[in-house]
């Protein structure tokens, strides 16, 4: 059953061509295209295109429906085109006429859009959730270790003392800017597209603020054209989200599988966390977060596929657009189970305390001494000729307590607004 069938047969491949795996995508997006349908049913009984046992038979049979997605026992099967059309095909079969009724005022084109932003709001809300808790769990490592001393890097080079407490709260910090990303999409999403129609508006007297009311949009999207002109936008807007919190997901994976080779040992990892080598008995390797570095490192790839899917297409629908669905719903179960894992594993993670007994980080407090020296009156520009003649001829010795006293000092400020910025994003 096709929602565009006139009775005339299409070509076996083409069918199964135009098609492709959009069954098997809208199983994830059904239960928010029975959320629309019902929506859209009670707007077209408020309006009198419904009667009292039309609405009393489609309410029953979406909301057993919806019992079947839930249960996982709904299935689309290849005579069915697509989700909507085994959902009227289902209302029919259940109720009669009035499941022929339900696609009054509406197209498939609405009934993708709306479907896909609801799961897209949905799906959303469910990251900005998994975010804040690993932000959480990362605060409580970096309070647990804020006086640990870690070795800073730049350019891979020994640089300047840093803390695992600074280490740990730098990254929830850093998904405090990764979740305006999310508030910013959730904002483009957050936009009833029903009663657009085939992106051209219905003549039929409908309802529009009584479907954004019912469905939880915020708002309406108000252009009929800049609705359909909303898909593949919404898309993008979610994927520059994802992306920006696949990178911050992906830097730190690289941090611990650095950090937990023998050439650092900076962090230890259980065993149990790790995989070994068919051929190599000692080895434990760090294949959980190097999965999540490559799934992450995927993701970032995101926005610009789905930019070369529309950027060149102009306003109305085009068939392009259903590929969307290909690279945005495996990506976002991608980047759930990634986080999940992230927020599973941190909290084995054990820091090594005496990583700077080894003589070669006594060059970290460098600068310490240096601006000590500055503060006891000696230019900037002499001290630094100083430190760094001291350092050619083996003359220098690091004062390690001014730097632990410092690095603390940093990490209480840091607590205390990431905190508060969390709560707030």
């Amino acid at each position: 059953m096709k929602l565009w069938d006139k009775g005339l047969p299409t070509d076996k491949k083409i069918d199964a061509f135009t098609v492709g795996n959009d069954r098997q995508l809208d199983l994830i997006i059904a239960k928010y295209d029975v959320q629309a349908t019902l929506a859209h049913a009670k707007m077209l009984y408020k309006i009198g295109l419904l009667s009292d046992e039309d609405i009393s038979g489609i309410e029953r049979e979406l909301t057993n429906l919806a019992e079947d997605i839930e249960k996982g026992t709904f299935i689309i099967e290849d005579e069915f085109e697509d989700v909507h059309s085994k959902i009227e095909f289902e209302l029919t079969q259940r109720i009669g006429d009035a499941g022929k009724r339900i696609h009054t005022a509406r197209s498939r084109n609405d009934q993708v859009l709306v479907a896909m932003h609801l799961y897209l709001k949905d799906e959303l809300l469910q990251l900005k959730s998994q975010i804040k808790e690993l932000s959480n769990h990362l605060l409580i490592a970096a309070e647990k270790y804020k006086n640990v001393l870690l070795p800073g890097y730049t350019h891979l080079q020994i640089a300047m003392p840093s803390s695992f407490g600074l280490w740990f709260s730098a990254y929830a910090e850093s998904f405090i800017d990764d979740l305006y990303f999310v508030n910013a999409a959730l904002k483009v999403v957050d936009q009833n597209p029903l009663g657009s129609a085939a992106g051209y508006g219905s003549s039929f007297p409908i309802d529009r603020d009584f479907t954004t009311k019912e469905l939880g949009f915020e708002t309406l999207k108000y252009n009929v054209v800049a609705a359909q002109m909303s898909r593949g936008k919404s898309e993008k807007s979610v994927a520059f989200a994802m992306s920006s919190i696949a990178g911050t997901l992906s830097k730190f994976a690289m941090d611990v599988c650095l950090y937990m080779s023998q050439n650092f040992s900076f962090i230890h990892i259980p065993t149990e966390f790790t995989t070994g080598s068919s051929i190599m008995p000692h080895k434990k390797n760090p294949d959980v977060f190097e999965l999540i570095r490559g799934k992450c490192n995927k993701i970032q790839a995101l926005p610009y596929e789905l930019s070369l899917l529309t950027n060149n297409l102009p306003s109305g629908y085009h068939r392009d657009m259903q590929l969307l669905k290909e690279g945005i719903i495996p990506a976002i179960q991608n980047l759930k189970a990634s986080i999940e894992m992230t927020t599973y594993a941190l909290d084995t993670i054990r820091v090594n305390t005496t990583i700077l007994d080894d003589t070669k980080y006594d060059y970290l407090f460098s600068v310490d001494t240096l601006n000590k020296l500055v503060m006891q009156g000696m230019s900037f520009r002499d001290a630094y000729i100083k430190i760094g003649q001291d350092i050619e001829k083996g003359n220098y010795k690091p004062d390690k307590n001014t730097t632990h006293s410092h690095i603390g000092s940093i990490n209480n400020l840091c607590l205390e607004n990431i905190k508060e910025k969390l709560n707030k994003a």
